[in-house]
């Protein structure tokens, strides 16, 4: 008789097929075999909390496959993913398929390896309870307070919304940003940049200090003040400063610091990042490897590296870039708790599986995603990059100039992986310098700045945020930005998450009426309680009661209280051919639409158009803003498609000085908004002039 495991999907399936031989048989679950009820609450409050689970629809086939293979099988192992969500996937298997739980029916493996699955079955323990219970409790929450909140929302603001017990908070971070960018007032303040000239070579200082304390310039009369009392100063070399300074190695990746980087270095989306992460995990064809896991487990919070990988990763180091580039007592974080410890890093399951040898079996995007994991891993154990660092200091009486260069000494982890450098200065090679030396000004540069408001959330700074507060957990974090922006609640602006009208109203209901459900700490003391319930410290029907006895009072007076909210419409210039009423911009999950305001009498509806007052360089039509399939935005002709014209840059109105082709907007992040040609040949360049 074959021997059974019970794997969630296909691709796994298949990877350790391969590992264990013919007297294995590996099915799959397909995800979760049973879940709640999809059209009903499934929750009895009176039975502390019984939960009514439900055979997910399309699954009974399967279920009855799955039940078959048990039945032949001399013992039968779950395999499902070791976290939370594969725990209660491997208990409802259980549950539902009638097994016996001996203590060992439940394997894991933290990489799909032959070594590792083998290892697992070795060692197979019972269903942890405890696990399961947390994941329980999580579901429950989440249940109570969608499917008690939502009518609540149906009621009062508008039909088809549904509130998240985590979702909400990100909404809310993403609504208090917005508002601090629109309460904002800039300050103005100037810098002072001093060019000097010293043994024939050039270099800068910024002023720093009069009459030994900082300096802070506010006004342009004050600017003209300093520049007067510095017109006849002469500038000499008092203090020159040497030392070797260190950057440290990053830290391997986790779930959310890979898909903060994805985001950033890729424009891969949380979802999109987790998707190809899944792949890699579960294994690909790989050559004459054969069916092959690329990447540990994807789900995790530890930076923590096993002996064995850290060993194998620092000959593979020795062997191609020497001795000296080996990371030594290198020091991880500590984590949070015993949950977050319990997988190690994203990391590659075999260094010597370099990207570039394998790139022809993967995908672009697989490719360039499992680039960015190997290189961050063996970047992690690299030595430390080197900088020797000169710092001198230029007085002008009772003025201090600080002038900064940096030379690379040792190149240590950059040889392989390059990081977001900080802004400042320090980037120029100072020339040879003495203390005391006469140093020639070649010219005074004043420049005027304004402090600038707060950024807006991109999905790799909202992820960072609901980290560092303690919301949410590794395998939340995507389906949290995808909702959120699916529900209408937040939309993307190029990489910005800027929230909706809708948004802030919902909101704004909620931090009056349920200040706890949207409330960053409570929201956080929860994960925490959570956490406990998977340590066996927690007994998860108490949370679940010192949660919804509140929360179930003021819902019931929140009905009462909470008057019907009215959403402004926007309305739009153009009539409704049919009626002749004003038409309104309308919002579905598919985004804006333009709708007759006498809705149901009139069901007039045509696409939203939004206009961007720059005129088509072909034909002189307007230019729209426009949708890809993929959802990124690009510029077109409202004339299409008599006219063709369309750019991924808004194009402007003024034609190229040198060759009268069109020229496009640009808006570098660091730098200042230009022009730029689009003729190949002559990608002339010029600065924007913004409009007020």
């Amino acid at each position: 008789m074959k021997k059974l495991v019970i794997v969630e999907s296909p691709a796994k399936a298949k990877t350790l097929s391969k590992f264990l031989g013919k007297e294995y048989v590996v099915k799959a679950s397909m995800g979760h075999i049973r879940d709640l009820p999809t059209y009903r609450f499934g929750v009895n409050i009176e039975k502390d909390f019984a939960p009514s689970y439900e055979i997910i629809r399309g699954k009974k086939q399967l279920i009855k496959e799955l039940k078959e293979e048990a039945s032949k099988a001399s013992k039968v192992y779950i395999a499902s993913d070791p976290d939370r969500e594969g725990e209660a996937i491997a208990w409802h298997v259980k549950e539902v398929l009638d097994l016996e739980d001996k203590g060992d029916i439940r394997i894991e493996f933290n990489e799909i390896t032959k070594d590792a699955v083998l290892q697992a079955i070795a060692n197979p323990r019972g269903i942890d309870y405890n696990r399961v219970n947390a994941q329980q409790a999580r579901r429950i929450l989440d249940r109570i307070v969608g499917y008690k909140l939502s009518p609540l929302l149906w009621r009062k603001v508008k039909k088809g919304l549904s509130a998240g017990r985590v979702q909400s908070v990100a909404v809310r971070l993403i609504c208090e940003r917005e508002e601090e960018i629109e309460k904002f007032i800039p300050e103005e303040y100037w810098s002072l940049t001093a060019h000097f000239e010293a043994e024939e070579k050039k270099f800068t200082a910024k002023l720093s200090k009069y009459q030994n304390r900082k300096m802070e310039i506010k006004t342009r009369e004050e600017m003209e003040r300093v520049l007067g009392e510095l017109s006849n100063q002469e500038y000499h070399v008092v203090k020159i400063t040497k030392k070797l300074t260190r950057k440290s190695a990053p830290e391997p990746f986790t779930t959310s610091t890979l898909q903060q980087e994805a985001s950033k270095r890729l424009n891969f989306s949380a979802k999109k990042t987790m998707q190809i992460a899944q792949a890699l995990y579960e294994g690909l064809e790989i050559g004459e490897y054969g069916l092959t896991g690329l990447i540990t487990y994807l789900r995790t919070d530890s930076t923590r590296v096993s002996l064995e990988a850290k060993a194998k990763t620092q000959e593979y180091i020795k062997k191609f870039f020497g001795e000296e580039y080996v990371g030594t007592n290198k020091k991880t974080k500590t984590p949070k708790g015993k949950i977050q410890d319990a997988h190690e890093a994203i990391r590659p399951t075999d260094i010597e599986k370099d990207p570039e040898k394998i790139k022809q079996y993967l995908s672009l995007d697989q490719y360039k995603l499992y680039k960015l994991i190997w290189e961050r891993f063996l970047a992690s154990q690299m030595s430390d990059v080197q900088y020797d660092v000169t710092t001198v200091d230029i007085s002008a009486g009772d003025y201090l100039f600080k002038a900064t260069g940096s030379v690379l000494k040792f190149p240590g982890f950059t040889k392989i992986y390059q990081v977001e450098e900080e802004e400042g200065e320090g980037k120029e090679k100072l020339p040879s310098l003495f203390e005391g030396q006469s140093l020639k000004l070649l010219k005074l540069e004043p420049k005027q700045h304004f402090t600038e408001p707060p950024p807006r959330y991109t999905e790799a700074t909202l992820i960072k945020a609901l980290e560092e507060k303690g919301i949410g957990r590794p395998s939340t974090y995507a389906p949290i930005l995808d909702t959120i922006v699916k529900r209408g609640y937040v939309e993307k602006e190029k990489k910005q998450l800027k929230p909706t009208e809708l948004g802030r109203i919902v909101v704004d209901l909620l931090k009056e009426h349920f200040p706890d459900i949207i409330d960053v700490e409570f929201t956080a003391d929860m994960e925490e309680k959570l956490d406990q319930i998977e340590e066996g410290e927690t007994n998860w029907i108490e949370v679940l009661k010192s949660f919804y006895e509140p929360f179930n009072e003021t819902l019931k007076q929140s009905y009462e209280k909470i008057e019907k909210v009215v959403i402004p419409v926007e309305e739009s210039e153009e009539k409704c051919p049919n009626c002749g009423r004003n038409l309104v911009v309308r919002t579905s999950r598919f985004g804006k639409f333009l709708a007759c305001p006498g809705y149901p009498e009139c069901k007039y509806i045509k696409p939203f158009v939004q206009k961007t007052g720059a005129t088509c360089p072909k034909c002189g039509g307007e230019i729209v803003v426009k949708k890809s399939k993929k959802g990124r935005t690009f510029y077109g002709c409202s004339n299409y498609p008599t006219c063709d014209f369309v750019s991924w840059d808004l194009p402007s109105s003024k034609k190229c000085p040198n060759c009268q082709s069109i020229m496009v907007e640009k808006r570098p992040k660091k730098k200042a908004p230009y022009l730029l040609c689009t003729n190949p040949e002559c990608k002339h360049t010029e600065p924007l002039e913004e409009k007020g």
